[in-house]
């Protein structure tokens, strides 16, 4: 049973290297997302003003008008669906399968701050109780000089996982709340076509 216990204590011991600088990546990981995040959200507030403008004149007669109004350098996710959804107009399946990749899509960009937001505190975590075993072998032999220099690790892994989860939640909550946004605005588009080809077909029929 001590081999054991021994060998379990030393794997725990050793993954401390790995899981520092595990999670020190994370952390600037998620340094660099917010600053993509600040760029992204204040890129998203023109672009919104400019959509939300068009969504509310387009109509079944004027489809066109929609893209007439976009910023031609913008690279937004939203604004490249709109594109590729008026350039498919025609094509109500094609129509339908656009809407399911602009889902896929923004699933992409969302899963660093889930990964962010998972693995943050499961590091931190990790990172404190490693420590721990040392610490309290330190604390045993009298040792206080070692049990300070681990308390302070496992204190310090905490704190840098407990902030990197939480830049991973915010920028997540925060993402999906313009994605739902932006699915609903192209599927008001998607609707709006769809509709456009079936009174295309009811007037081709009549003819």
């Amino acid at each position: 049973m001590e081999t054991i216990t021994n060998t379990l204590y030393w794997i725990s011991t050793g993954l401390l290297v790995p899981v520092v600088i595990s999670l020190l990546l994370l952390f600037a990981r998620a340094l660099i997302l917010s600053g993509s995040f600040f760029g992204h959200y204040t890129q998203k507030v023109k672009t919104d003003a400019v959509v939300d403008k068009s969504i509310k004149l387009v109509n079944i007669h004027n489809l066109s008008l929609i893209t007439g109004n976009l910023p031609e350098k913008d690279k937004s996710l939203l604004v490249a669906y709109i594109r590729k959804i008026t350039e498919n107009k025609s094509n109500q399946h094609q129509l339908q399968r656009l809407l399911a990749r602009f889902e896929i899509d923004a699933d992409k960009d969302l899963a660093t701050s889930k990964t962010l937001t998972k693995l943050g505190p499961i590091l931190g975590l990790m990172g404190t109780l490693i420590p721990m075993g040392p610490a309290l072998v330190g604390l045993a032999t009298g040792d206080i000089a070692s049990m300070a220099n681990n308390m302070q690790v496992a204190f310090a892994t905490t704190v840098i996982g407990l902030l990197t989860g939480a830049i991973g939640f915010i920028t997540l909550q925060v993402k999906q709340r313009w994605y739902l946004q932006d699915f609903t605005n192209l599927e008001y588009l998607v609707q709006l076509m769809t509709q456009a080809i079936n009174e295309e077909n009811k007037a081709s029929l009549k003819s």
